[in-house]
């Protein structure tokens, strides 16, 4: 198994001033000589614009290191030209279809009969003019579809990069159609500089080798999978794989999908890494590795934490490759400028002058373990959290305890023991479900946690392995667990509370004699600070007598400001509130257009802000997060200034500065018209919206008319619809702020250095 990198020691770590990974400048990586891994991007930065495109490559330059390769896949034109464009027909990644509707052929590939648009079948000129590009991956923005047109090897080495790398896959397919890929690349100009040339043909690296001996240009020998035959040989590439030392004839390295290091199960867990980068290293071959990006699926082990999966390739304790092959080179910038070998440094404290946030949990560790068990609070603690959270359900009998949803078929197997038990609560929530109020305490415990992520449908589960792992956790156990541990605070979120009292279930009174008998309600000592949340101004105001308290206001709706009235109606009745992520940043179209004043309001009426839920899985962010949790981090650290962050994955790494995303600046690069028409602006908070009704007395029992009203059973076939519906659902630098300016053309490249 891989070594788990905590998110939250990773949020922690971006905080650091001190540049924590740069203070050793002559740190010493396990790389073949020594020196730090190479960032080299795919087309440049192909996943947030079409690859191999003018943007594409320029960005890539602008927001990684400053030693970033850019990678070429070599096309020729049937005059001969050479264009950059991964894969071998162009109708998936260009307009070309639209241009030419009748061109596409049929030729036979390695074997295989292949139909389309093939680059060899048209002029230079004909590329050039007529051809735009666009997103070939539909969860990428297709924004800048149309937009650009395709790019040369000559183009590309007009950007000036730092180094080139050249990647020619199909050198025998262009010879049989009388293209050389050899020529071309031995009559390029000697100020091309090509760094590296990699290809999976042996034939075409020997005798490109043969006639660059002086060169100081790499050749790369690329692996394709294990049991593809190679042209020149006629071995699998498996078999070549148990030979390395024929390969260090001719080649000074190798590039391998990275799943020949790191195995994945048919689980999609990590097995034990292969001896591959040892083995290659030893014979002095350089290993590259391939295959990575932000936004396609990866092993359960990194939590859908694109950084984790770098470090597992450079930062582990055993080996480090010589570079990564990337669709998004910033991520991959910051995983080795900054986050790499910085295990273990000292994590500064939050708060205070330039202080990082607190890091809050949802539900504890809740994209590890199911919501609020023993087990998501204990990762929680173990991976650095400040503040642990209860969100304390009531079942019938009158038990508190912790549970994400008063719905218990989202987090629980609830569905598939107590159908009998499905109805519609509208004070609740407008779909059906099955309630905690409705059910004993000892009918709860029969049942088990179950880990439904909010992506689980869309194909993104959380950890399979632990889907129905731990206990869940009375509101008492809850306390006991947090006094034996050390974090610095609590929070014990109420909702509810009013419909509750009418079911005869007092909530308030349940959670003050909780907090009383675990002694909270005493000022001074050492306990966890005590933070009591809910979204009712009547729940906080029966909390005043607690001094020793903290009341938050939880502001669930979507606002787009906040009006002084009813900022100072909040202020008489709490010290902080928590706010959504859409009432800070607004999104158009996975775009951010702009950042409301609501934390700026607050801010200056001298409330604490706590902004959620931050979530890992890359469609839960907008394009401009580079679908890099990280960066949305950075975000509401460094440019809302949140003074905290409620978060189900907790590997932030706050020990090195990435600089925010710039609301609208990828915006101000699309089309016009290219985005929807933006949405009405989210409504203002007023006072009204804030105060609540007092509290109803609790009721010694529900009124029979009453209850049934409230909870209204549904007819047995809709009861399962709903069931089964309900239970599916669920320095070092990274530029992200400087996106417009990264694109005025004639700027020198910046980024980390």
């Amino acid at each position: 198994m891989g070594e788990r990198y905590p998110h939250m020691f990773l949020i922690l770590l971006l905080f650091h001033g001190a540049h924590a990974a740069l203070k050793d400048p002559v740190q010493k990586w396990q790389t073949l000589g020594g020196q730090r891994p190479l960032v080299i991007a795919r087309g440049g930065f192909s996943g947030l614009f079409p690859d191999s495109s003018q943007f594409s490559y320029q960005f890539a330059m602008s927001s990684s290191l400053h030693d970033v390769v850019l990678y070429c896949d070599l096309q020729l034109s049937s005059d001969g030209l050479g264009f950059c464009k991964t894969g071998l027909t162009l109708e998936n990644s260009t307009l070309i279809a639209e241009a030419f509707p009748k061109r596409a052929k049929t030729y036979k590939v390695n074997g295989e009969e292949i139909h389309g648009w093939f680059a060899l079948d048209f002029t230079a000129d004909e590329l050039y003019q007529n051809v735009t590009l666009i997103q070939d991956i539909f969860s990428r923005p297709s924004t800048f579809d149309g937009a650009m047109g395709m790019f040369t090897l000559e183009d590309l080495v007009g950007l000036k990069p730092p180094h080139l790398w050249v990647n020619v896959e199909y050198a025998l397919f262009l010879q049989e159609h009388k293209l050389s890929a050899e020529d071309y690349i031995l009559g390029l100009p000697k100020d091309f500089s090509v760094a590296y040339i990699s290809s999976p043909e042996i034939g075409f690296l020997k005798n490109v080798g043969a006639k660059l001996k002086k060169s100081n240009t790499k050749l790369i020998f690329r692996f394709l999978r294990e049991d593809v035959a190679e042209h020149t040989t006629k071995k699998t590439y498996g078999e070549i794989l148990k030979d390395l030392k024929s390969v260090k004839a001719f080649a000074s390295g190798i590039l391998v999908p990275k799943e020949y290091i790191w195995p994945l199960g048919k689980d999609q867990y990590l097995r034990l890494p292969t001896s591959l980068v040892k083995d290659a290293h030893a014979l002095g071959l350089e290993v590259f590795a391939s295959g990575f990006a932000n936004d396609v699926s990866m092993s359960y082990n990194y939590s859908f934490d694109p950084s984790a999966e770098y470090l597992q390739y450079i930062g582990n304790a055993n080996f480090s490759v010589d570079g990564v092959i990337t669709d998004f080179p910033p991520t991959a910038s910051g995983a080795v400028a900054c986050l790499a070998n910085t295990k273990g440094n000292p994590l500064p404290p939050p708060g205070g002058d330039g202080g990082r946030p607190l890091i809050i949990t949802h539900n504890g560790a809740s994209g590890v373990y199911p919501g609020s068990t023993d087990l998501a609070y204990q990762q929680a603690v173990k991976d650095g959290a400040d503040i642990i959270d209860c969100a304390v359900r009531m079942s019938k009998d009158g038990v508190a305890f912790c549970q994400p949803s008063a719905d218990l078929s989202t987090s629980t197997t609830a569905s598939t023991s107590f159908m009998t038990k499905i109805s519609t609560v509208s004070e609740i929530q407008n779909k059906s479900g099955i309630f905690s109020f409705d059910l004993t305490w000892s009918e709860i415990q029969t049942l088990k946690p179950d880990l439904l992520g909010p992506y689980t449908q869309a194909g993104l589960k959380r950890n399979p392995a632990a889907k129905n792992a731990g206990k869940f956790v009375t509101l008492p156990e809850f306390l006991d667990l947090a006094k034996a541990t050390n974090v610095s605070g609590i929070m014990v979120e109420m909702e509810h509370a009013s419909f509750l009292a009418k079911r005869g279930l007092g909530l308030v009174d349940a959670v003050s004699g909780a907090l009383a008998n675990a002694s909270y309600d005493k000022e001074g000592g050492h306990l966890p600070e005590l933070m009591v949340v809910s979204d009712d101004t009547s729940v906080l105001a029966a909390f005043k007598k607690f001094p020793a308290f903290r009341r938050v206001l939880m502001v669930d709706e979507t606002i787009s400001d906040a009006s002084a009235p009813s900022v100072e109606e909040i202020k008489q009745f709490a010290t902080a509130v928590t706010v959504g992520r859409g009432s800070i940043a607004q999104v158009n179209g996975f775009f951010l257009t702009r950042f409301t004043d609501v934390a700026d309001r607050m801010h200056a009426a001298n409330l604490t802000v706590y902004v959620g839920v931050l979530r890992n899985e890359f469609m839960n962010l907008g394009f401009d997060y580079w679908a890099d949790p990280i960066i949305e981090i950075a975000t509401y650290a460094f440019h809302v200034m949140a003074d905290g962050l409620i978060t189900d994955d907790l590997s932030l790494n706050l020990s090195y500065a990435i600089l925010p995303a710039d609301a609208g600046a990828l915006v101000h690069l699309a089309a016009p018209g290219a985005l929807p028409p933006a949405l009405p602006p989210a409504p203002v908070l007023e006072p009204g919206d804030v105060l609540d009704p007092p509290l109803p007395p609790v009721a010694i029992a529900s009124p029979p008319e009453e209850a049934a009203t409230a909870a209204k059973p549904t007819d047995s076939s809709s009861s399962a619809a709903a069931a089964r519906s309900s239970a599916g659902a669920g320095g070092c630098r990274v530029l992200a702020a400087a996106v417009a300016s990264l694109f005025l053309l004639l700027l020198p490249s910046h980024g980390f250095h």
